[in-house]
């Protein structure tokens, strides 16, 4: 049992009772989450509690305040409880939480068309899940359904999630391995390789899945037109271009989707992440007419009971109002202009630190030299009061995500820590 209200740190964030708190939830960790989380966490100087959020800032249970360069990997785009995506989830919660499923719900109807508005080319027809790893899924199960046939090509070092579709997917032999065997028929070809991907690629390939960059991989851009050529491949095959823009989309590039950069529009789009407003987890398949027939004959081949619930549809309607009213996409390119070259200044400095800084908007890896120091300079921020994380299947890569909303004092802030941590790491080597 809690020593104290949660609601009285809010009040009284320096509250005494704060450490003996800390110790409850830390324990609870231990005992009933993963103890070899909760001990990876306290090794790297992480053992506190967040309690609120607002904007680009997160505050613990001793009120301290944290200025979040890794925006939950791409979750707060519009920043963390922005004001208008709550209180229009709290007027759709006083009037219902969740659906009925056996009546139109108009939150879920109202975000379908809304994406057939504002995503790319003759993307139309929508399903609703509830992560991007069920996102996923559904475009891979779609892609199946549509072309009658079974092959997958994915990439290697791809990152699509850790459920089993997903993860027969991904492109981490350390995720994988463990599970095997996983589903039969995917392929793996190197990313940004489309001669590669012509070899592989035939008439019993039913759908190429990619994203447009690698998150996980390390914020790894592929060379220009690659996506272009993908999709040319694709077409020639019959088979369908799948891309995964759960942690590129909704403007975190400086395009609302990354994939008009390139001007490429998809046969399948899988979005989840930022698509929730910062408030509720949602992901969706955004598919063109065509591929989506055979679920207009079938339309109970794949369904989710949480799937499309007025909440989560209200939030992202929400979201994505406030994306193009507060012109944070435009702002996401013009501020990740800035930030790339601040660092590509730091590199310039430390380049016995720093191997590359590369990106595009506010998706930033900052590509260090030794895989060790990801953890150390993730612990130097942490302790300057700002959160960033090394990417999953590339511990050397600090990436950096902010809420599109910080600003460039507030970018400067980032880079002036990253220059101590980077001065500490050159000490430790």
């Amino acid at each position: 049992m809690a020593l104290f209200r949660e609601e009285e740190l809010n009040e009284n964030p320096v509250n005494p009772e704060a450490e003996n708190y800390c110790a409850e939830i830390i324990g609870h960790y231990e005992e009933n989450v993963n103890p070899a989380m909760a001990k990876l966490f306290r090794f790297m100087g992480l053992g506190t509690v967040e309690i609120r959020s607002s904007g680009v800032h997160i505050y613990d249970a001793h009120g301290r305040e944290y200025l979040d360069c890794l925006g939950g990997y791409g979750v707060f785009n519009v920043g963390h409880s922005h004001p208008r995506v709550i209180s229009a989830v709290k007027q759709q919660l006083d009037k219902m939480p969740l659906s009925s499923k056996v009546l139109f719900s108009a939150p879920q109807g109202r975000l379908a068309a809304k994406l057939a508005e504002i995503t790319p080319g003759d993307l139309q027809y929508s399903f609703f899940c509830n992560s991007g790893a069920e996102a996923v899924e559904g475009s891979l199960k779609l892609a199946r359904l549509a072309t009658g046939r079974a092959k997958i090509i994915a990439t290697t070092n791809a990152f699509h999630g850790k459920t089993l579709g997903a993860l027969s997917a991904t492109g981490r032999d350390v995720f994988r391995q463990p599970c095997e065997p996983l589903m039969p028929g995917f392929t793996h070809v190197p990313f940004g390789d489309s001669a590669a991907l012509d070899r592989v690629c035939d008439e019993q390939t039913a759908a190429v899945i990619v994203e447009p960059i690698q998150g996980e991989g390390g914020i790894v851009l592929p060379p220009e037109g690659y996506l272009a050529e993908v999709k040319e491949i694709c077409r020639s095959r019959g088979a369908l271009l799948i891309l995964d823009e759960v942690q590129t989309g909704m403007g975190r590039t400086g395009k609302l989707f990354a994939c008009e950069h390139d001007r490429v529009v998809p046969d399948i789009m899988a979005l989840a992440k930022a698509l929730g407003g910062g408030v509720m987890p949602i992901g969706a398949i955004v598919a063109r007419p065509e591929v989506w027939e055979v679920l207009v004959t079938h339309p109970f081949l794949h369904t989710s009971t949480f799937g499309g619930n007025p909440l989560a549809c209200t939030a992202a309607l929400a979201g994505i109002d406030v994306l193009r009213e507060e012109k944070l996409v435009e702002g996401a390119a013009r501020k990740g202009e800035y930030f790339l070259e601040q660092l590509r200044q730091l590199q310039r400095r430390f380049p016995d630190i720093i191997r590359e800084v590369r990106g595009r908007g506010l998706l930033i890896g900052l590509e260090l030299t030794q895989e060790g120091l990801g953890g150390f300079v993730m612990a130097e921020m942490f302790d300057a009061g700002i959160l960033v994380a090394y990417t999953l299947n590339n511990p050397k890569v600090i990436r950096l995500e902010p809420p599109l909303t910080i600003s460039e004092g507030q970018i400067d802030q980032v880079v002036g820590a990253l220059e101590g941590a980077m001065a500490k790491a050159r000490e430790s080597i």
